[in-house]
C-alpha cells in the first residue's frame, strides 16, 4: 500500500514509467472510480479515454485551487486550451502553475500538474480525430467553468436551465467526447453517431446531477449551492436560507423532484448504452457501472431525504461489487438491462409532478 502512495507523490519516479503505466498510476491517484471503469474499455480506446480524463482533471485542479484568483484561473484555463490544441508550452505552464498549488490540493494532483508535459505528449500521440475530440471537450470545459467562479452561488442557480448549462460544462461535454471516441473506434457505433451524441449530454447530466445532490451539504458548508431556485419556488422554499442545519419539508420535496429529473437523464443513459453493440461488453460495462452507481446513490438520497452529510448517502463497496456483478450478468441483453434498471430505480420518479419552466430572460 505504501509503494503506490510513495510513487504517486513523486513526479521524478513517475516520469520513469511507460505511458500506459503513468496514466494508470495517475488515474488511481486522482479517481478510484475511473481507475476501476476505464480499464474495462477495449485496449484501442484505453489510452485516449485515460488521457482525456487526466486532461479534464487538470482543468478541475485549476478550478478547485483555492490559492488562485478568478483572473489566474481564467489565465491558466486559457493557456491550457492552447496547449492541448497545439502541444506547445506545456513545460512553461507546468513550471508556472505547480508552485502555486496549495496543500489543500491532493498530492496526486500536484504530481499531475508537474507531469503536464508528459500527459500532453501522450495526447499528441493519439489519432487526429481523437485529439480533436479531447481538445473540443477541454475548450468547452475550460471556457465554461470560470463563468461560475464569478457568480454568487450562495442562493443557488436561478433556473433548471442554468443547472443544465453548468452540468454541460462539467460533464455533458465529457459525454460528447466519449461518444466521439467510441464512434472513431467502431464504424458500427458510428452508425448511431447523432443519437449517441444527443443522449451523451443527458448521460453526463444525470451523473453530474447525482454528484450535486450527494454533495449538497458539503457545498453548503463552503457557502455554495448548485441547486435551481425555480424548482424550490414551486415548493415554497428559498435556497438563500439553506444552511447545513436546514430541516424543512419544502426543501425535501424540491429535492425529490430533482431526483426525478436526474432519473430521467439516467433513463437516457440506459438508452445510450443499449445502442452500443451487444458484443462491445467492455464499453457497455464502462457505461453501466457509472449508471448503476448513480442509480444506487439516488436511491440512498431518496430514502434518506433528511441526510446532512454526503457520507450518509455514499454507496458501500458491497453495492459497487453488486453493481459490477449484476451488469456483467446482463450486459449483452437490452431486455434484462431495462428490467434491472426499472426494478432498481422504480421509486425515483415523481409521477404526480412535471417540471414547468418559469419564463425568464436567459443568460
Amino acid at each position: 500500500m505504501n509503494g503506490p502512495q510513495t510513487l504517486i507523490n513523486n513526479p521524478e519516479l513517475l516520469r520513469q514509467l511507460s505511458d500506459s503505466e503513468l496514466q494508470a498510476t495517475l488515474l488511481e491517484g486522482v479517481s478510484r472510480t475511473f481507475a476501476l471503469t476505464i480499464p474495462q474499455l477495449p485496449g484501442e480506446l484505453y489510452p485516449a479515454v485515460a488521457n482525456a480524463y487526466l486532461l479534464c482533471r487538470i482543468v478541475d485542479t485549476i478550478e478547485d485551487e483555492i490559492s488562485l484568483s478568478p483572473a489566474q484561473k481564467k489565465y491558466f484555463c486559457s493557456a491550457f486550451i492552447d496547449i492541448v490544441n497545439t502541444g506547445n508550452n506545456a513545460e512553461v505552464f507546468s513550471a508556472e502553475l505547480a508552485p502555486l498549488l496549495s496543500e489543500q490540493t491532493i498530492p496526486a494532483e500536484h504530481s499531475l500538474i508537474h507531469l503536464v508535459p508528459r500527459v500532453i505528449a501522450i495526447t499528441r500521440s493519439l489519432d487526429a480525430p481523437q485529439i480533436e475530440a479531447l481538445a473540443c471537450c477541454v475548450e468547452t470545459m475550460a471556457n465554461g467553468m470560470p463563468v461560475y467562479q464569478a457568480l454568487d452561488l450562495h442562493a443557488g442557480l436561478k433556473t433548471l436551465k442554468d443547472m443544465d448549462d453548468y452540468c454541460y460544462y462539467v460533464a455533458g461535454c465529457v459525454g460528447e467526447m466519449l461518444a466521439k471516441l467510441f464512434c472513431h473506434y467502431s464504424p458500427e457505433i458510428a452508425a448511431h453517431r447523432e443519437e449517441l451524441l444527443k443522449l451523451s449530454v443527458s448521460f453526463g447530466q444525470g451523473l453530474q446531477m447525482t454528484n450535486i445532490l450527494k454533495d449538497i451539504w458539503d457545498d453548503a458548508k463552503r457557502g455554495v449551492c448548485w441547486l435551481p431556485q425555480d424548482i424550490f419556488t414551486e415548493t415554497g422554499f428559498d435556497l438563500a436560507e439553506l444552511t447545513p442545519a436546514t430541516d424543512d419539508e419544502r426543501f425535501r420535496l424540491g429535492l425529490s423532484r430533482l431526483i426525478a429529473i436526474a432519473h430521467g437523464h439516467l433513463q437516457n443513459a440506459l438508452t445510450y448504452t443499449q445502442l452500443l453493440p451487444r458484443h462491445e461488453t467492455g464499453i457497455r460495462n464502462f457505461c453501466l457501472w457509472a449508471l448503476g452507481m448513480a442509480v444506487l446513490t439516488l436511491k440512498k438520497i431518496k430514502t434518506n431525504l433528511n441526510f446532512n452529510e454526503s457520507n450518509q448517502v455514499k454507496i458501500s463497496r458491497n453495492s459497487v461489487k453488486a453493481t459490477i456483478v449484476a451488469t456483467k450478468l446482463t450486459v449483452r441483453s437490452n431486455m434484462l438491462l431495462s428490467l434491472l434498471f426499472n426494478l432498481t430505480s422504480r421509486n425515483l420518479k415523481s409521477p404526480d409532478w412535471h417540471y414547468s419552466p418559469i419564463s425568464h430572460t436567459g443568460q
